[in-house]
């Protein structure tokens, strides 16, 4: 399949924007749970979108739907917020820049594409890049936090292969509709029944949830599910590398952090890895 400049541009910019998930999450949201910003995250958006679209799912689509659901935004949303509130965001990045590697095997398994040791070897050099930007000394490690980022990582990297293999017969849009409310849905009763009330929301906590959910899931959703109909799901799952380039990027322009040279060098990992994935596919192809 041949790799569109402006699909591959389109779909990055979702990972782009999901790298300001920690510092929304940990500035904006701070008194709240994690299972409960999961569920504020998907469910508004996805009730949005399937009012503009009024298409409910058919037939198959119906499981399809929610397996997806549960796959792209129900475990995966709340195994991220669960790394987030636990882990230093550095380890939490770097966790969860293991799926495009769980997507090149996966890949191989449910779309028989080949395992190709130029892949795995980029898989690599962009975790190695992520270690050196986001990773510090001192960075802590909690069992649980680890857990549910490689559960997190783990999942997502199921929905993207599964979305790809399926195919479904409608727009991006309805398909991101039908996914945020479906992981929306699931994660009611869960917030309900395991986590704290939802506290009273502030104009700064309704700014966060309106960016995590309006911005960092209806419009990002839709262009991710668009690239992953139109490139392969080895390409598409690189591009996540870009998620913990912002979060340093965001970190240096407000929080004031600086930048060194090893995270430097980071940098220059991920888009190497990046690159390294398109030739590979290219190459294929």
């Amino acid at each position: 399949m041949k790799t569109s400049a402006s699909d591959l541009l389109l779909t990055a910019i979702s990972p782009a924007i999901w790298g300001s998930t920690y510092i929304v999450t940990t500035h904006f949201l701070p008194g709240f749970s994690p299972m409960t910003v999961a569920m504020l995250r998907a469910l508004p958006a996805g009730l949005l979108l399937l009012a503009v679209v009024r298409q409910l799912p058919t037939g198959i689509w119906w499981l399809r739907g929610f397996a997806l659901g549960a796959l792209n935004i129900s475990i995966f949303l709340s195994m991220l917020f669960v790394a987030a509130y636990r882990l230093p965001g550095g380890v939490a990045a770097t966790v969860l820049s293991l799926q495009p590697l769980i997507v090149v095997f996966l890949a191989s398994i449910f779309l028989g594409s080949p395992v190709r040791a130029s892949s795995i070897l980029a898989a690599l050099v962009g975790i190695g890049g992520v270690a050196l930007l986001v990773l510090t000394p001192n960075a802590a490690l909690d069992g649980v936090g680890v857990l549910a980022g490689l559960a997190g990582a783990a999942s997502m990297a199921f929905g993207t292969v599964l979305s790809r293999k399926w195919q479904p017969p409608v727009s991006p849009l309805t398909l991101t509709a039908w996914q945020l409310t479906a992981g929306g849905l699931l994660l009611v009763p869960v917030a309900l029944a395991f986590e704290p009330p939802i506290p009273l929301p502030t104009g700064t906590n309704l700014l966060g949830l309106a960016w995590l959910g309006l911005i960092g899931a209806a419009l990002t959703y839709v262009l991710w599910f668009r690239g992953v109909a139109r490139l392969e799901s080895s390409v598409v799952s690189f591009l996540l590398f870009l998620s913990p380039v912002t979060a340093v990027l965001l970190g240096w322009v407000f929080l004031d952090q600086t930048l060194s040279l090893p995270q430097i060098v980071g940098f220059g990992f991920v888009i190497c890895s990046i690159w390294l994935g398109q030739r590979t596919t290219r190459s294929s192809a």
